[in-house]
């Protein structure tokens, strides 16, 4: 029997495109309807998340206002916010969001969503530090940004094909080069200027600062299935770059699709086509959503699936990321092993929960270890008599 309906914590009044999640426990959902004058908004919600009653749940902690800007891509580095808006990254930081729980009774469904700027009690504060143009096509859209472990450079990539480097935050360009013919739908980061795109083009590359080092293909990685059967759609570290099973010097990724290739400690993995999959803090699990609404978690290094829900949003689902491993987000885990939170064009946000699983207790296994030793020795007494 697998896991029943996963819980809505939020909805918002637009479409959800990105989600992320602040150490603080604190998670940043936006979206919106774009330029066109329909009347849906543009916005990026902060959400407070907490336990109440023994269960987590969500609630609008500030709704800032994004004009006419959907947020079709972000990333988090500390309190600072790098959002892809049309053809432009707006570099945003974010002051005075609550370092606790608070106690106090979560808003009905009505009041979540209310209003363009709102804040309580004017916990959060949000600026803008600067807005540069990062895709230069007719049809510019920055589809996908990355922040590097230590915080010091942004990648992003586009409808242009170009991935471009930056400083961060100060968004001084460092190179700027065609990685692809077409879209780039997603970038990985890693040390000693390690860059991963996937790209519309039905390629998967690794760079080494500008330089190509490797560019994997359907046919390569997979005889027998032409090259343009399935496309690369996403790419994530699953583990920090040098650490993790089966690495030297490099890490395993996560590429949207079905392949499996390496490159000097390099481990590739591919999973399921049109999906995106982040990873939790430890590297230990792997999160999916895929283009027809369902929801996974896999243990990283064996892709072994733990949860799964078909069709959870039933649309695309946009974006997904677990808690994060600090001690706040260990405080809201309770006693569940994982959480993962999914945003889809369906403007909910939802929750899904790894119970731990079950595991052989360790005196039992001394027990029934000390027990085969005893029934060993006493099949040998029997067996030959005088033995001890």
């Amino acid at each position: 029997m697998g896991p029943r309906r996963p819980p809505e914590l939020y909805r918002a009044p637009f479409p959800l495109y990105a989600l992320q999640i602040h150490p603080r426990g604190l998670a940043l959902a936006a979206g919106g309807g774009g330029a066109a004058r329909t009347g849906v908004r543009n916005g990026l919600h902060f959400l407070q998340l907490e336990q109440i009653g023994g269960q987590l749940s969500a609630s609008l902690l500030h709704s800032h206002d994004t004009e006419t800007r959907a947020t079709m891509s972000m990333a988090l580095a500390g309190d600072v916010i790098a959002a892809g808006q049309d053809a432009s990254c707006h570099i945003l930081r974010f002051r005075g969001a609550e370092k606790g729980p608070r106690k106090r009774k979560a808003p009905s469904p009505s009041e979540k969503g209310e209003g363009d700027t709102r804040s309580e009690a004017g916990q959060v504060a949000v600026e803008t530090l600067c807005s540069v143009q990062t895709d230069f096509s007719p049809d510019a859209l920055q589809k996908a940004v990355r922040v590097s472990a230590d915080h010091s450079l942004l990648a992003t990539g586009g409808a242009d094909g170009f991935l471009r480097v930056w400083e961060f935050p100060s968004m001084k360009k460092v190179r700027e080069f065609k990685a692809h013919d077409g879209e780039i739908e997603d970038i990985a980061l890693g040390p000693e200027n390690k860059v991963v795109t996937a790209g519309r083009d039905f390629h998967c590359c690794v760079w080494q600062r500008d330089q190509l080092v490797l560019r994997l293909c359907w046919d390569e990685n997979m005889p027998g299935i032409p090259d343009k059967t399935y496309r690369y759609q996403a790419c994530r570290s699953t583990y920090p770059w040098g650490q993790g099973p089966g690495c030297s010097g490099g890490s395993r990724v996560g590429l949207g699709g079905w392949a499996q290739g390496g490159w000097r400690g390099l481990g590739v993995r591919a999973r399921l086509f049109g999906a995106i999959c982040p990873t939790s803090d430890s590297g230990t699990f792997l999160g999916l959503g895929t283009v027809t609404g369902s929801v996974a978690i896999h243990v990283s290094f064996s892709l072994q699936r733990l949860y799964y829900v078909k069709e959870a949003h039933g649309i695309v689902v946009t974006d997904v990321a677990f808690l994060p491993e600090s001690r706040r987000g260990r405080e809201l885990l309770a006693e569940n092993e994982a959480a993962l939170l999914s945003v889809a064009v369906d403007s909910r946000c939802k929750l899904h929960l790894l119970p731990p699983r079950r595991s052989f207790p360790v005196w039992l296994l001394l027990l029934l270890c000390a027990g085969l030793v005893v029934a060993t020795i006493l099949l040998l007494q029997l067996a030959f008599p005088g033995f001890l």
